[in-house]
């Protein structure tokens, strides 16, 4: 399970107290080591807005985090929401050990494991999160057992009633993997958004989208959600209901047995 990756924490130039981790050169995570509110990547603030706006502000959330790079997310979460119980797997034991040295230490209520993200939630008992977050990458892929109809489906076992999911989806035009991936949440959940960049939804660049998804019917704040995104620095829109339909028309979920997952 030891990388293989060349990893190193570097600090940002534009802003002496953010780090950025990187693995053979690419922008794994960020971290402000002065202010964990501080969220780089809009990637990272459209997670945050989501479950900005599905609790109380400052009400503690059980969360777990399949991927755990600099744990960003966990800060940011210890931070504005204290005493929310937290669960990290990552992976791999050298990005543990590197965020361990050169980094904050890891707040209170977090707990950080190595290990498999499938084998991890497979292994989480029934309904004892409220927010599941997966930015599971190797090699800037998604690995195929986090990536099928399966998978979507222990998330959503191990999510409360009002539990939400999210889902950080790196892709290219003409963003066939995000709609297969938007597919295999709608197998499941029953209330699911996309939100992304507007030049990516246009097919213009590469980059990051995220996945919202909720057992309820219209529990996602998909108004409220689409007003703030629109106004980050990188603005976003949000595809729900008609819209998403029209996005991903014609996609069927994978499998396990399509994705060869053994």
């Amino acid at each position: 399970m030891g990388s293989t990756e060349h990893l190193e924490i570097v600090v940002d130039r534009a802003r002496r107290t953010g780090r950025t981790l990187l693995a053979d050169g690419v922008e794994q995570s960020y971290v402000d080591v002065a202010d964990p509110r501080h969220l780089h990547f809009e990637y990272v603030r459209r997670m945050a807005t989501v479950i900005d706006l599905v609790a109380p502000p400052g009400r503690p959330l059980a969360a777990l985090h399949l991927g755990g790079g600099a744990l960003t997310l966990p800060r940011w979460l210890a931070a504005t929401r204290p005493g929310s119980p937290q669960r990290v797997i990552e992976r791999d034991p050298a990005v543990v050990e590197l965020v361990r040295r050169h980094l904050p230490p890891t707040p209170a209520a977090v707990t950080v494991e190595v290990g498999d993200a499938r084998d991890a939630i497979a292994a989480a008992p029934s309904e004892a999160y409220e927010v599941v977050l997966a930015d599971v990458y190797r090699a800037a892929r998604m690995p195929p057992q986090v990536a099928s109809v399966e998978f979507a489906a222990e998330a959503a076992r191990v999510l409360r009633p009002d539990g939400v999911y999210l889902v950080n989806v790196t892709d290219l035009p003409p963003l066939v993997f995000s709609r297969t991936q938007v597919a295999a949440l709608r197998a499941v959940f029953a209330d699911v958004c996309l939100v992304a960049d507007r030049r990516m939804l246009r097919g213009r660049r590469y980059g990051n989208l995220v996945l919202a998804a909720a057992h309820r019917p219209d529990r996602l704040p998909v108004r409220r959600l689409a007003a703030r995104v629109a106004k980050d620095p990188v603005p976003g829109d949000v595809l729900h209901g008609a819209d998403l339909d029209t996005f991903v028309a014609g996609t069927r979920p994978a499998t396990d047995a399509d994705l060869a997952v053994g």
